[in-house]
């Protein structure tokens, strides 16, 4: 993903006591599945500042005020209506499983399509699964990249042929406007604009409260067509363990397989079937993350940064940055801390 993309500013910057907080609105329409409506006010409920205030206000509404029937049989009283849309700072739009007509292409309901219609320009818009279809539906997707639940993909493509969608990614970041595949993808997502608003270590405490991994990179494969291991078949998930203990060190592929006590074959065929990419693949991206995080939280020099993340020299580090991110260690940086000064110097501001 870009710079833009990885970087992007919240529009509300989270101030010292709990004032002036991220609002975010989560969208209930009738035909919910729980499990994808209940992700934001987990996830982002999670979030709190070094003080233990939360840095998000989570509403759960409704596109007329009244209650909504769930696809599980009970019935949701929102906390609120449509009046919740207009002052969001990040609208959330889980799946509906009770509008069938958008499968083909067809309008919002009515009241649906005046609650979206009442968001204010530049809001940040999210969709976790299906609910992708409401905001295509809506036009909001038109030209853009999004993603949705694989295996809607092609009846998604025949309903909105302008939007450029891939079914092979976890979640979208277009800037302001994200999009999600099934069910975890969600909770991906979620913590993805987590780091984008407040950094790793804020996501990282959300994840341990939510007892979750703090990082699926968004370009990973939705779905992996390999039948689930037997209990008694070992499996990688001590040497994965292993490894993020030893990042700083010069580990290779032999490396890993020796621990898993696995030949190097038999390594890197049952790693890329339980996490759906190579080993080599999935160590970079965690290095990326420990150096992100070192960028972010310490004034570590750039080589000092790529040796305890296991890059070994900053040439490399700066090359992985900027393949990844489209962005320098230094750059990285300078933005995440100018980004920060903006948000005390708001939040100062609100204080009496």
């Amino acid at each position: 993903m870009g710079e833009i993309s990885e970087m992007g500013e919240m529009r509300t910057a989270a101030a010292t006591g709990g004032q002036d907080r991220h609002r975010i609105a989560v969208l209930a329409l009738p035909g919910f599945p729980p499990f994808e409506l209940g992700i934001p006010s987990r996830v982002f409920g999670s979030a709190v500042d070094e003080a233990g205030e939360a840095l998000y206000e989570v509403v759960v509404c409704t596109a007329d005020g009244r209650p909504v029937l769930s696809d599980s049989g009970f019935t949701l009283q929102p906390a609120a209506g449509p009046e919740a849309l207009v002052t969001a700072d990040t609208v959330i739009v889980p799946p509906t499983h009770a509008m069938p007509e958008l499968a083909d292409g067809g309008p919002l309901p009515p009241e649906v399509a005046a609650a979206i219609a009442g968001i204010r320009p530049g809001t940040r818009l999210v969709s976790i699964c299906s609910g992708s279809y409401v905001l295509a539906a809506a036009g909001l997707l038109d030209g853009r990249p999004a993603t949705t639940h694989w295996n809607l993909a092609a009846e998604f493509r025949r309903a909105y042929p302008r939007v450029r969608i891939d079914e092979d990614v976890l979640f979208v970041d277009d800037g302001d406007v994200l999009t999600s595949a099934g069910v975890s993808a969600g909770v991906d997502l979620c913590l993805h604009l987590i780091r984008r608003d407040h950094g790793v270590a804020v996501t990282n405490r959300a994840a341990r409260m939510c007892v979750v991994p703090p990082w699926r990179d968004g370009g990973q494969a939705q779905y992996i067509d390999r039948p689930v291991p037997e209990p008694t078949v070992a499996t990688t998930t001590a040497t994965r363990a292993w490894a993020l203990d030893h990042l700083d060190e010069p580990l290779t592929l032999a490396e890993l397989a020796a621990h898993a006590r696995m030949s190097l074959r038999t390594f890197t065929r049952r790693f890329r079937d339980e996490v759906g990419m190579t080993p080599v693949q999935w160590l970079t991206g965690q290095r990326l993350e420990a150096a992100r995080h070192l960028l972010e939280t310490t004034d570590l020099s750039v080589d000092l940064v790529a040796h305890r993340s296991g890059f070994g020299s900053g040439n490399s580090l700066r090359q992985h940055m900027r393949t990844a991110f489209g962005v320098s260690p230094i750059g990285y940086r300078r933005t995440f801390r100018a980004r920060d000064m903006t948000s005390e110097v708001i939040a100062t501001a609100a204080l009496p």
